[in-house]
C-alpha cells in the first residue's frame, strides 16, 4: 500500500476541504480568525506584555478590533512584544477581511448566476405551464394574457425551455411589453427532464401547454407528456394538458399513455389543411376562424338555460340580444354544432354561444321579435356546381392533405395543378394522396418564384390558387419566397378580367403585414391559428368538442355565402331578420362580412361575428353571411 506524506495528506484535506463550497470556508475563516486571537492573547498574558489592568480576555478583544479594523494598531502603546504581536493580529485580520469580501463576493456572483441560469423553483399554484420554445409562444401568452384580464387576482405563465432564461424574457418582452395583470416567469431546463420539470411546478399548475419542437417534435411531445403524466411526483387528479402531433400515427400513443389526464392533442396538419382547403373555395373564412379563436372580442360559451328547457334549438337562435347561440351540448357530454332546428333543449343541456363574456349570456325576454318580413329571400338561390381548376404552389406536410380535402368539396372532373421546387414530387403525391374520387392532378417541377413560370401556367385562369410556405426551409426564408410569388401573382390579377382567388399560408404572423401589399384574399398563418386553439383548450378543456366539430368535414360547417340569397339588399335591416331568413334555411347566422372594409386590417378585415341584433345595417350584393351549414 502506498504511503503519503504529510504535506500531501494535508493538502489532499484542504482541497476536499474546500470543495464543499462557500459555507465551508466562511467556517475555516472564522476558525483561523478565533486561533489568531486567541494565541496572540495568551503569549501576551504568558509574558505578562500585556498594558497594566489589562487580562487574557481584554487582549482578545483588543486582538479581534485589530483583526476588524487594520487603523486601530494606530494608537497602540506598550512593551516591544506587545506591539509586535498585535502587528501579526493585525495583517492577520487583512488577510481574513480580504478572503472574507471575496469569497462573500463570489458568492453573490454565484447566486446572481443561478438566478440568471433560472434554475430556481416556481412556488406558484393554478398557473399556466408552457414547456418548449418556438415562435407560438408568443402568440400563446399574449392570448392568455388577455383572457387573465377577467381575472380578479394575479395570474401567473411559466415558461420551461432548454434555453437561456435571460434571452427568453428579453424575447417576449420585446414581443409582449405589456402583460397586464399577469406575470411571466421563464426558466431553464428540459421539458422531458423529471428533474428539471419540477422546477416549472407542473403539478400544482391548472393547465399545461407542450410545444413540439425539435427535430422529431411528436417524439419531443410524446416525452413530455410521459415526464409529466408518469412522474412520481404526480397528484391524484387528472392533468389538463394541451399540445399538438403532425402525425395521426401518434394520436394513439399520446392517448394510451395519458388515459388518467385530460390530454388534448391538437392534429396540426390536417386541421390547417382543411383551413387551406375551405378557404381557398371562401374568401375569409380563416379570418373567421381567427376570431372564434382569439381571446380580443366574442369568445365561445357554455350555458345552462333553464328558461330554454322544452324549446327548439330554432327557437334559441332569436331568444338572445346580444349573444349568438351556435349549438347544444347534451347532458351527456356530446356536442351538436347547428342541429336541426327543431331538436328540442332539455333539461340538464347547455347552449354554447358567442358572447363578450359568459355573464353577457342573457335571454332578451322579448315577446314579439322584430322582424321585417318583407326583406326576407323566400326561395333560396343556387347555383350549377361545375368543375374547377386549382393551382397549388409550394409544397409542405399539409399539401398532400389539402388536396384530399379539396376532394371532398369540388365536383367530378376538378383538376389541381401543383408546381414546387422539389425532387420526385411527382412520386411522393402519389403515395401521400391516394386514390381521388373528384380530381385529377399534375404535377410540375419549378421555382415559383419564377414570373416566366407563372405566365406559362396561366394562373389567370385557375379558379383558386394556394401558395404553401415550404416546410423544410427557414420560416423567413420561405415566407420571402412566399411573398415574391404573391406579388407576381397579384400582378398577373390586376392585368387579368378573370377573376380568381389567392390564399397563402405563411409561417410567421409578422410577415402578413408586408404581405398585405399583395392584396391576397386571405392569409392562412397555420402555426398563429394552432397557437390560438392551444390557449382556448388551456383556459377551458370543454372547447375541444366545439372546434372538433367546427373542423370536421363531416356535417355542419362554416360557410360564407352571398347576403343575397337570404335578405333584401341595399335596405336598412335587423340582424334578428338575417338570423330568422338563415333559420328557414336550418342555417345558424354567426354575422357577415362587409365586403368594403375586406382589406381593413383595424376593422377585422371585414368580418363582425356576433353582432348586437337589433342594430340596422344596409348591405350590399358583395357582402357575406357567415352561417353554419350543412353545405
Amino acid at each position: 500500500m502506498k504511503t503519503y506524506s504529510f504535506k500531501q495528506r494535508f493538502q489532499y484535506w484542504f482541497d476536499n476541504y474546500m470543495a464543499r463550497g462557500s459555507g465551508a470556508m466562511l467556517t475555516g475563516l472564522f476558525v483561523l480568525s478565533a486561533l489568531i486571537i486567541f494565541i496572540a492573547a495568551a503569549l501576551v498574558k504568558i509574558t505578562n506584555s500585556a498594558p497594566e489592568g489589562v487580562g487574557f480576555f481584554g487582549v482578545a478583544w483588543m486582538s479581534l478590533l485589530r483583526t476588524l479594523d487594520s487603523g486601530t494598531m494606530g494608537g497602540d502603546s506598550g512593551s516591544p512584544f506587545f506591539l509586535f504581536m498585535m502587528l501579526i493580529v493585525t495583517f492577520g485580520g487583512v488577510f481574513v477581511v480580504s478572503a472574507l469580501i471575496g469569497i462573500i463576493n463570489n458568492s453573490i456572483e454565484d447566486k446572481m448566476d443561478e438566478l440568471r441560469k433560472g434554475r430556481s423553483q416556481v412556488l406558484e399554484n393554478d398557473h399556466t405551464v408552457i414547456l418548449g420554445w418556438t415562435p407560438q409562444v408568443f402568440t400563446i401568452i399574449s392570448e392568455i394574457v388577455l383572457a387573465n384580464e377577467s381575472r380578479k387576482s394575479g395570474a401567473v405563465i411559466v415558461v420551461l425551455a432548454d434555453e437561456d432564461k435571460v434571452e427568453m424574457e428579453d424575447a417576449i418582452n420585446e414581443r409582449i411589453p405589456d402583460t397586464k395583470n399577469t406575470k411571466v416567469i421563464c426558466r431553464s431546463g428540459s421539458p422531458i427532464d423529471l428533474t428539471d420539470l419540477e422546477i416549472a411546478s407542473p403539478h400544482s399548475a391548472r393547465s399545461i401547454i407542450v410545444l413540439a419542437e425539435g427535430a422529431d417534435p411528436d417524439t419531443h411531445v410524446i416525452k413530455s407528456v410521459l415526464a409529466i403524466t408518469n412522474n412520481p411526483n404526480r397528484h391524484a387528479e387528472p392533468y389538463h394538458i394541451v399540445t399538438q402531433i403532425r402525425n395521426p400515427k401518434n394520436m394513439d400513443v399520446v392517448k394510451m399513455i395519458s388515459a388518467k389526464d385530460t390530454v388534448q392533442p391538437i392534429l396540426t396538419n390536417e386541421l390547417i389543411a382543411r383551413v387551406v382547403a375551405q378557404t381557398s373555395r371562401q374568401s375569409g373564412l380563416s379570418l373567421v376562424y381567427t376570431e372564434l379563436m382569439n381571446f380580443g372580442g366574442d369568445e365561445i360559451y357554455f350555458k345552462q338555460e333553464p328558461a330554454l328547457a322544452g324549446k327548439t334549438y330554432g327557437e334559441a337562435l332569436l331568444a338572445y340580444e346580444s349573444s349568438t347561440v351556435m349549438g347544444i351540448r347534451k347532458a351527456d357530454g356530446t356536442v351538436a354544432m347547428s342541429p336541426s332546428m327543431d331538436t328540442r333543449i332539455e333539461s340538464g343541456d347547455q347552449i354554447f354561444a358567442l358572447a363578450e363574456d359568459d355573464d353577457k349570456i342573457i335571454l332578451s325576454g322579448l315577446s314579439r321579435i322584430p322582424l321585417d318580413e318583407k326583406l326576407i329571400q323566400i326561395n333560396k338561390k343556387t347555383s350549377g356546381s361545375k368543375a374547377e381548376k386549382a393551382l397549388i404552389l409550394g409544397w409542405n406536410r399539409s399539401a398532400a392533405i389539402i388536396i384530399r380535402e379539396l376532394d371532398n368539396y369540388v365536383p367530378k372532373g376538378s383538376q389541381v395543378t401543383v408546381v414546387a421546387d422539389i425532387e420526385d414530387l411527382e412520386h411522393q403525391l402519389l403515395l401521400e394522396t391516394g386514390k381521388l374520387v373528384n380530381q385529377k392532378v399534375t404535377v410540375q417541377q419549378g421555382d415559383i418564384r419564377n414570373r416566366e413560370l407563372l405566365e406559362k401556367l396561366e394562373a389567370a385562369e385557375y379558379d383558386h390558387v394556394i401558395v404553401l410556405a415550404y416546410s423544410h426551409l427557414e420560416p423567413q426564408e420561405a415566407d420571402a419566397i412566399t411573398l415574391v410569388t404573391l406579388l407576381h401573382l397579384r400582378d398577373i390579377a390586376e392585368r387579368d378580367a378573370t377573376p380568381f382567388s389567392i390564399v397563402s399560408e405563411m409561417l410567421d404572423l409578422r410577415n402578413r403585414e408586408l404581405a398585405e401589399a399583395a392584396k391576397v384574399d386571405d392569409f392562412i398563418v397555420s402555426e398563429h391559428l394552432i397557437s390560438l386553439m392551444m390557449a382556448q383548450l388551456s383556459e377551458n378543456a370543454e372547447l375541444l368538442g366545439v372546434f372538433n366539430d367546427v373542423f370536421d368535414p363531416e356535417g355542419a360547417e362554416i360557410y360564407l355565402k352571398p347576403i343575397g340569397d337570404y335578405v333584401v339588399t341595399g335596405q336598412s335591416i335587423n340582424f334578428y331578420t338575417v338570423v330568422e331568413a338563415a333559420r328557414r334555411r336550418g342555417e345558424t347566422a354567426l354575422g357577415y362580412r362587409l365586403i368594403n372594409e375586406s382589406h381593413d386590417s383595424e376593422k377585422s378585415y371585414g368580418i363582425h361575428t356576433n353582432p348586437k341584433k337589433a342594430e340596422k345595417i344596409t348591405f350590399t350584393t358583395d357582402d357575406k353571411l357567415i352561417v353554419i351549414a350543412e353545405g
